[in-house]
């Protein structure tokens, strides 16, 4: 259960960070939409970093890793969803 708390922070806080780097007039608003956009970007960062043959998700790496993974699940959102309802 502990864990589950942590990965929501963890998302978050990823979330938090990505969408105040990767800023556009149409993003997402509220904390759903960060919390989903963290952890979306959490699991493509955590990815790259089990691939890259980093250590845990919640090393410096895999911070950082999390940050670029909510930009790229910003962008896609931003490509696949937003640009198709206008």
């Amino acid at each position: 259960m502990i864990n589950l708390l942590v990965w929501i922070i963890y998302g978050t806080i990823v979330g938090l960070i990505s969408k105040a780097i990767y800023r556009y007039k149409d993003s997402p608003k509220g904390f759903l939409s960060t919390l989903a956009i963290g952890i979306c970007g959490s699991f493509v960062g955590g990815f790259i970093n089990h691939l890259a043959g980093f250590g845990s998700p919640l090393q410096p790496s895999g911070f950082v890793l999390g940050i670029l993974g909510g930009i790229i699940t910003s962008f896609a959102y931003r490509k696949f969803v937003v640009e198709k309802m206008v």
